[in-house]
């Protein structure tokens, strides 16, 4: 029942009153009509004296009600707050793939008889742990485990082992951080990343997830010449305006001691020293239009730094071994149909004098050596059609090719092709549930030598990933 207002009950006792005082001055002529009229009113103040308790005492009862609703309300939030905030600012995703590979190999450059082997593989289990502080600051920890073990640590020691590189195996596989970074993103348009992040220097780095790439295993093109889903340790900042999306980074550079003539630069990722060096920093730089993990889009990265001053023998090399990396990379992804492709080219200064230093390297054994190229490329365009489309069935088909040449040019001499290689496949993903894809890919090996006949390769692979 609604409550009466204080000026409410006046108006009702004024009325009263006056009628009173009508009645009165209607039957001042006859006392007993008068008397009548007195107890009758009376009677009526009486009853509305009581009317006017009872409201009161209403009113009164439910003010208390709804500051007890009010409170009751205000414990349900505490509780639920109390019970839910521990959990609701954590996040867990995991994915990961185990592959079957049957390759025809080479047991060497000189080889010119291939032999046909067959594996498994336990290729990756990833999980990913985040924590959002609050609206502006979270961070994420990303677990690799390769191979299914833990690896070799490569140290150092430059004292008690006189300057050379001491191994230590504890098992067949291995154990990485391969992200472990703090956000601070106040808009939309800006953020900054610390700690060990990934940089936006090829297609893996965004698309590495089994259902991101349609290949059984990552691009062997990208392999050939950059980390895979490369990660360094420094500073960068990113931010979305419209469907631009851009990152800048200052990151920890590339160790020339280890680079390798089958895959140029990939090599020297110091994610195998202890601890990493510094002397030498690199700057990264990403454009984007549109997104590729959602759908259709274009992109170009560019990559810079010297690589001497993070080796640890630096009375090997002088000249400053510049690594110069340019990325383009497209999709486009509409209705059924996924189509997308990446150009890199390099460039490494110094490449001879690289070479050299590094054949006479204590414990680097000097005759894994060969040349070293100045010049590096590689691409793949991959395409597939969702077959869901049309039919009950998940099934999407592709075609892909990959090629990559870390011996495009080199500073003198010529340049072997030994290590030009193109791989052409087609395949399936087939996905009985959204958050796992079982593939299969068949295709051909091709090496730019007349001598080195084509090889065949078979894989069966399966993934998963999903988040919490």
């Amino acid at each position: 029942m609604k409550s009466i207002s204080k000026h409410a009950k006046l108006n009702v006792l004024a009325i009263a009153i006056a009628s009173v005082f009508s009645a009165n001055a209607m039957s001042a002529t006859d006392p007993e009509a008068l008397a009548a009229a007195i107890a009758k009113q009376e009677a009526e103040l009486t009853a509305l004296k009581s009317q006017l308790q009872q409201l009161a005492q209403q009113q009164k009862q439910q003010e208390i009600e709804v500051q007890q609703q009010q409170t009751e309300h205000q414990q349900e939030l505490q509780a639920v707050k109390s019970t839910t905030s521990k959990w609701d600012k954590f996040s867990f995703k995991s994915y990961g793939s185990a592959i079957y590979t049957s390759d025809e190999y080479f047991d060497n450059v000189q080889d010119t008889s291939p032999e046909r082997r067959s594996r498994f593989d336990l290729e990756r289990i990833v999980t990913e742990f985040g924590y959002q502080f609050n609206d502006e600051w979270d961070m994420e920890v990303e677990i690799e485990y390769e191979h299914g073990g833990t690896g070799t640590s490569l140290e150092y020691d430059g004292f008690d082992e006189f300057g050379e590189f001491e191994a230590e195996v504890e098992a067949g596989g291995e154990v990485m951080i391969e992200k472990a970074e703090i956000r601070y993103r106040p808009s939309k348009a800006f953020g900054v990343k610390f700690g060990n992040i990934h940089l936006p220097v090829g297609l893996s780095s965004t698309l590495h997830k089994p259902s991101q790439y349609l290949t059984v295993q990552r691009h062997k093109s990208e392999a050939a010449m950059l980390p895979a889903v490369w990660n360094e340790n420094g500073i960068g900042i990113f931010g979305e305006m419209a469907d631009f999306h851009y990152q800048a980074q200052v990151v920890s550079g590339l160790n020339s001691e280890y680079f390798r003539t089958y895959d140029w630069v990939a090599s020297g990722h110091q994610k195998r020293f202890e601890h990493v060096n510094a002397d030498d920093l690199a700057y990264v730089l990403r454009l984007d239009y549109g997104n590729f993990k959602t759908g259709s889009a274009i992109g170009a990265s560019y990559y810079y730094g010297n690589t001497s001053g993070n080796r640890h023998k630096t009375n090997k090399l002088s000249s400053d071994g510049t690594v110069e990396i340019l990325s383009v990379a497209g999709a486009f992804v509409e209705g059924p149909w996924t189509l997308r492709g990446q150009y890199l080219y390099g460039t490494l200064s110094d490449s001879d004098a690289i070479t050299q230093a590094n054949k006479t390297t204590p414990g680097l054994k000097p005759g894994n050596f060969a040349q070293l190229g100045s010049k590096s490329e590689a691409f793949f365009v991959e395409a597939g059609v969702d077959l869901g489309h049309f039919t009950p069935v998940p099934i999407t088909i592709f075609a892909n090719i990959d090629y990559s040449n870390p011996l495009k040019e080199v500073e003198t001499g010529v340049a072997t092709k030994r290590y030009e290689n193109t791989w052409i496949s087609a395949g399936i993903n087939y996905f009985p549930i959204p958050e796992v894809v079982i593939k299969a890919e068949a295709g051909v090996h091709q090496v730019a030598v007349a001598a080195i006949p084509d090889t065949n390769f078979f894989a069966l692979g399966v993934g998963y990933q999903f988040s919490l």
